[in-house]
């Protein structure tokens, strides 16, 4: 694998850099904890005889919703001290947490909203950097028609989704064009995934857009709703620039990875072994998720992953998902990654 000052966020401008509700209510329907801290020990850097550091703290957060799960194995191994360097976990429940405090400084490593990572980056000027992509899409179809099983199958359909004036619709604006549907296709905007939801579940002809861990929970609920499509599959297909639809990225401080660049290195590393574990093995990650205070049910959380579709794309896999991907949010809404896209300085090359 490839490892490669600001001011606070105006109330409008964290809204937007929220995802739209798709990550930010991520997985915490689930949960009625609040944002969870977790340390693995330690609160200062250890040098060794060289005078180059041996063991580095670094202050991590993510947010409730598969960043999170991503990390939970890292998060148990750091805790029983089986990780070079000490951390100090915080598991958030809204952006609203975790922005501001990585635009003060106050977290060195945050793994937040796409289009959070680029607003951060306009408003440090350049003092943040994206380490990965550590998170898909999450977005699905759900229904119970057995017809829909296929983006154009949507055509003449009302669409219940949330996510109004930021990303999910801008997501959807642009799958909507680039498969010849723009005008077709009513999207219909609820205040909350529930109520979506319940809008699907009163009417088994209706169709809706929602993200992990709603699609479980509402499948779970009523057996005969189905997430018949993937917005991932729909993305690759309708991408000619090679992007990805991008949930979750992982952001250093400029400032904390040149001083401590082997931390920040070893912190990819743990997280890309992270993901794979809670790949390869749902049921056995489920538990780690709810230690950590991510999420209340070991069931939803392993059957959920799967579908939350974690990966941790670095390098030239980074740029390339990433780069395309701002560039539509961009073209739909510049507020909604800051007002200009990142420079090349903004992917970690490691």
């Amino acid at each position: 694998m490839t490892v490669r000052n600001a001011r606070f966020l105006t109330r409008r401008e964290a809204v937007r850099a929220s995802l739209g509700l798709a990550l930010s209510l991520g997985l915490a329907a689930c949960s009625g904890q609040q944002g969870t801290p977790q340390s693995s020990g330690g609160s200062a850097d250890q040098s060794g005889s060289d005078g180059k550091d041996k063991t580095t703290t670094i202050k991590v957060a993510s947010l409730k919703g598969p960043t999170s799960i991503g990390i939970a194995s890292l998060m148990d191994k750091a805790n029983k001290g089986e990780t070079q360097n000490h951390y100090d976990f915080k598991v958030a429940s809204s952006p609203d947490e975790v922005i501001p405090e990585v635009a003060k400084g106050g977290f060195d490593i945050a793994l937040v909203p796409s289009n959070s990572a680029a607003v951060l980056y306009n408003k440090t000027a350049g003092g943040v950097v994206a380490l990965d992509v550590n998170t898909l899409g999450v977005l699905s179809v759900v229904t119970a028609d057995s017809g829909v099983v296929d983006f154009s199958a949507l055509s003449g359909r009302t669409v219940y989704m949330t996510g109004k004036g930021a990303t999910p619709e801008y997501v959807m604006n642009y799958l909507l064009e680039r498969n010849g549907l723009a005008g077709q296709v009513t999207l219909e905007f609820k205040s909350e995934a529930t109520e979506v939801v319940q809008a699907i579940s009163q009417d088994l002809d209706a169709v809706a857009v929602l993200p992990q861990p709603y699609v479980t929970v509402a499948c779970a609920k009523n057996p005969s709703l189905k997430a018949t499509i993937d917005l991932n599959d729909v993305w690759d297909a309708a991408s000619a620039d090679g992007s990805r639809l991008v949930t979750g990225v992982t952001v250093a401080r400029r400032e904390f990875l040149e001083e401590h660049p082997d931390a920040v290195r070893e912190f990819v590393e743990r997280q890309s072994a992270s993901v794979d574990a809670a790949n390869a093995d749902p049921e056995g990650t489920a538990p780690l998720v709810v230690n950590a205070g991510i999420v209340d049910s070991e069931q939803i959380a392993a059957k959920a992953i799967p579908g939350c579709h974690l990966v941790c794309l670095t390098g030239d896999d980074l740029r390339g998902a990433l780069s395309g991907y701002l560039k539509t949010l961009f073209d739909a809404d510049a507020s909604s990654v800051g007002g200009s896209l990142p420079g090349d300085d903004f992917y970690y090359a490691g």
